[in-house]
């Protein structure tokens, strides 16, 4: 549970619903911050109405903070916060301007956040002391600030997007257009030009429908995308890219609205170029090991399979059961690879594994079974996903350790029990209820199997491997890892 949600259900009245919307205002009110130039707190009321608690709070990126302490968790009585009980109290935004210099915040303001008629928070405006607004763009970054925290109080801030969002939130900072009702650009900043000049831009942009500069500017064949238009336009919240050989730049609208009337738009520029372009990277280089892993298993299936044609031809029983055995450490092989070639990421999921695993034994068990029957082969217990490199060599150990008991045991039940080693690590067990261990066995008259299984446990994954005999026999793994989830 994160901090605003453990504050929320420790501390108020307030419900699920409400506890949603005070999330999707922290989720946006980076943008908030930066165009007013101020920290933002959002205050909540406690439970039993006798003050107030702050249970979020952002710096802006455009100027110097003026809250420089962590104020989540802060405590406030009625009376401490003039501007914010007022704010709570009458449900309208409190603020104190100089009237010849309207668009300078005062040093404190207070804005509610109403949700199904009531205040259920309020965002404290705390403006920077330092000197602010230096030009036209810091006073066009307060006016829409204020246009934004109108919305806020009418409850139509945050926007419910209608597209798709961004990969990231919009910075301020990257590039801003604003636009007029009918979706001209009455101010760009200066990155916000520098962006459209990377795509080709070579008119003014001011006085510019900025919907047509875009698909004027957007090269992708085929017809014209709907959510890039909306988006340009003002006329949709969301995000979209506008592509073309020379560039990529994410855009991202949020409309401006005065008692739901359209009244403009804000649209922020970012030059995403070289991040799609590592992302396509990315996404051609996992689709390159998975198109590897592929091949790897297709190529050791077909040696699975002449291991298997070669074994049927065998003129000894003995020739046979060697090819048998190969077939399946090939067929462990090839299975984890399968698993690595479905997925992104270098973690398989063992359980699927160890399931596939004792499918191919079943098949594979009359050919060398110690009663020519095919005992029940079961798992029990989970590790989830592991790591390809810890995957692989305990897939063998598995098939491995099941051969034998198949070969030797003559048992009628073979269990694969997965656990966790006390916390420790990873536990592995193989459970048969065969004839059980001589009574002079050592490990150094183990066959190929359990040697096998002891390099791989001791050398590749610096764990240990027992033998308990009796009552058939159990053989135990242990590992110091932990399962990936």
């Amino acid at each position: 549970m994160g901090t605003l949600a453990r504050l929320v259900a420790d501390r108020t009245d307030l419900d699920d619903s409400d506890r949603r919307l005070l999330e999707r205002v922290v989720e946006e009110w980076s943008v908030l911050a930066d165009l007013s130039l101020s920290d933002l707190l959002l205050w909540v009321p406690t439970w039993n109405e006798g003050g107030l608690i702050v249970v979020a709070q952002v710096r802006p990126s455009t100027a110097p903070t003026s809250v420089p302490d962590d104020a989540i968790g802060m405590f406030a009585p009625r009376g401490r916060n003039p501007h914010v009980d007022q704010a709570l109290a009458y449900g309208r935004g409190v603020r104190e301007r100089h009237p010849e210099r309207p668009w300078l915040p005062a040093s404190i303001e207070a804005y509610p956040l109403t949700h199904q008629d009531r205040v259920i928070g309020v965002i404290a405006r705390h403006a920077s002391a330092a000197p602010r607004v230096a030009g036209r763009l810091e006073e066009i970054y307060l006016n829409c600030a204020d246009d934004l925290f109108a919305m806020t109080v009418e409850g139509t801030f945050p926007p419910v997007e209608e597209h798709g969002p961004d990969t990231q939130a919009p910075r301020v900072g990257d590039g801003l257009v604003r636009l007029t009702a009918a979706g001209v650009v009455e101010y760009a900043s200066p990155n916000a030009i520098n962006a459209m000049r990377r795509l080709g831009l070579g008119r003014e942009l001011v006085g510019s429908s900025f919907a047509e500069v875009i698909v004027r500017l957007s090269h992708r064949p085929g017809p014209v995308d709907s959510r890039l238009s909306m988006v340009a336009g003002g006329r949709s919240a969301g995000g979209a890219d506008v592509e073309n050989p020379g560039a990529v730049v994410a855009l991202h609208g949020i409309p401006l609205l005065r008692e739901s009337e359209r009244i403009g738009a804000l649209v922020f520029c970012r030059d995403v170029t070289d991040l799609r372009r590592r992302e396509r990277a990315l996404l051609s280089k996992d689709a390159t090991i998975r198109e590897i892993h592929h091949r790897v298993k297709n190529n050791l299936q077909t040696v699975s399979a002449m291991l298997r044609m070669q074994a049927r031809r065998a003129s000894s029983d003995e020739a046979r059961e060697a090819l048998t055995e190969a077939e399946l450490r090939v067929g462990a092989i090839a299975i984890v690879h399968e698993s690595l070639s479905a997925n992104t990421g270098e973690r398989v999921d063992f359980d699927e594994i160890v399931d596939r695993i004792l499918a191919l034994v079943r098949d594979l068990a009359p050919a060398y079974s110690a009663t020519g029957k095919v005992p029940v082969l079961a798992r029990e217990g989970s590790w989830g996903l592991l790591l390809a490199d810890v995957a692989t060599p305990l897939a063998m150990a598995v098939s491995e350790l099941l051969h034998n008991s198949v070969e030797h045991a003559g048992a009628s039940q073979i269990r694969v029990r997965l656990s966790s080693d006390e916390g420790r690590g990873l536990l592995l067990q193989v459970i048969d209820d065969g004839a059980g261990l001589p009574a002079d066995f050592q490990m150094a008259d183990a066959g190929l199997g359990l040697s096998i299984v002891t390099t791989l446990v001791t050398t590749e994954l610096h764990g240990s491997c027992d033998l308990e005999g009796g009552e058939g026999t159990t053989v135990t793994v242990r590992v110091s890892l932990e399962p990936a989830g």
